[in-house]
């Protein structure tokens, strides 16, 4: 038996995933959580990339809110629009942005969930390819986009020449 076989496994959750205001204190707890997350794998301050909750209420950006069955919001993650001359896109192309499951909900597939209901939402609305910055010392992080298909890419935009960047994309449905 390994040691995977002998941890018991959490119940997964019943989700439901909705775009909603980022300005919800519930919300921006979560926000708060992911930036002491990613103050705390030791990137110097410029090589942090998290767009504020200003950012994330222009019209051009989606805010995906994944709740439980009672309504307490779990994870979320962001959808952002790119306008390939100013962006570093190409056209076509979308940033995954604040990817973040809270650490009650971390292992019960949240994250994953919120990853397929972007996809779904970005390929229904004409995006051939969605791209992401995560950092080279957040492991959980490269490991759950590989297992769901996005590969390395040159860096693009404001990424262009960091150090602690990786870029990642996937084609979607079509492409």
């Amino acid at each position: 038996m390994t040691t995977a076989e002998l941890r018991p496994t959490a119940p997964r959750p019943a989700l439901s995933i909705d775009v909603e205001a980022p300005r919800q204190d519930e919300l921006l707890a979560l926000l708060e959580q992911s930036t002491v997350y990613a103050r705390s794998l030791g990137y110097p301050p410029e090589s942090n990339f998290l767009l504020d909750v200003d950012a994330l209420e222009r019209s051009s950006v989606r805010v995906y809110v994944a709740r439980d069955e009672g309504g307490r919001a779990l994870g979320l993650a962001a959808l952002v629009a790119l306008e390939p001359d100013a962006d570093g896109g190409r056209p076509g192309d979308a940033e995954l942005k604040r990817m973040f499951v809270g650490e009650r909900a971390r292992g019960l597939g949240v994250a994953g969930a919120l990853l397929r209901r972007i996809e779904a939402d970005a390929a229904e609305r004409g995006i051939r390819r969605l791209v992401l910055e995560t950092g080279d010392l957040h492991a959980s992080a490269l490991a759950l986009y590989g297992k769901h298909g996005y590969r390395e890419i040159p860096q693009f935009g404001q990424y262009i020449g960091e150090a602690h960047s990786i870029c990642l994309a996937k084609p979607l449905a079509g492409e």
